[in-house]
């Protein structure tokens, strides 16, 4: 599918890392671009800054994602892309020992279910929404293309460490959707790819100090480095282009392969 002025995009969590560059990306193609996200300040700075429209959106909320769309859609009209970033992540084990009293401590069951429903439900929430109105378009072209899904998932879903039950089990979950939403949304013509990606330099990574980032990238076989957010826009740029591409994950993380911890 090509992009162009007449292109609309929404990106989830497009104020900062994965999420801003591909927003940034998409505009520079031509697209208008929704920025989706709940850092009012910095969405809407760069919302002026790519010529795009900022949406204060909850993605766990059904009445705040109808809301976003609405000003989306008056601003840009019908999506035609959707690139899910917006994610959290926690550490925390299935149970930990207090070192002072021994006292074992279960896993916090709000902290779990916040993850998932941010990461995993947050997600499916958009796909639904928005594939509900790609469906009204007309094709773009001679494939019978009314519109791309991108969801962010993580190396994590296949290499979860210790402490990442359900970062990992959040993540597991966008992975799964990417073949089944395709098979149910191939006879409209849209298109679900999940992109994993390693260990990219992402505001996640600010509050580690330099020595610690060095010590990650280490780990990374080739380029031994952190992944580029502008790596990730360039190939969501790059899915939503070519048409042969659906229903499938693709990991963009240098072959590094996480160790339990």
């Amino acid at each position: 599918m090509k992009i162009d002025q007449n292109t609309a995009a929404v990106v989830t969590g497009g104020a900062s890392g994965l999420g801003e560059a591909t927003a940034r990306r998409l505009a520079k193609d031509g697209a208008k671009v929704a920025i989706f996200d709940l850092n009012k300040d910095r969405g809407e700075a760069v919302a002026r800054d790519i010529g795009g429209t900022f949406c204060a959106v909850d993605v766990t909320s059904e009445q705040s994602i109808d809301e976003g769309l609405a000003k989306a859609r008056a601003a840009h009209g019908q999506e035609r892309i959707l690139v899910n970033c917006a994610g959290i992540a926690i550490g925390q084990k299935t149970f930990r020992r207090k070192r002072e009293t021994g006292e074992v401590i279960p896993h916090s069951i709000a902290d779990f279910r916040k993850v998932i429903e941010i990461n995993l439900i947050g997600t499916f929430t958009m796909i639904a929404k928005c594939s509900a109105g790609m469906a009204s378009l007309e094709p773009v072209n001679d494939d019978g293309c009314r519109g791309v899904i991108i969801n962010t998932a993580s190396v994590a879903a296949q290499d979860g460490q210790i402490g990442q039950a359900a970062y990992a089990a959040s993540k597991g979950g966008v992975q799964s959707l990417a073949l089944p939403v395709a098979r149910d949304l191939a006879s409209d013509g849209i298109r679900v790819m999940t992109i994993l990606p390693g260990l990219f330099h992402t505001p996640m990574f600010d509050g580690l100090s330099e020595e610690v980032r060095k010590s990650l990238a280490a780990n990374v076989p080739f380029p031994q480095r952190l992944g580029k957010a502008e790596e990730y826009a360039s190939l969501a740029h790059y899915i939503v282009t070519n048409d042969m591409l659906n229903g499938e994950f693709i990991r963009l993380d240098g072959a590094v392969r996480l160790a339990p911890r």
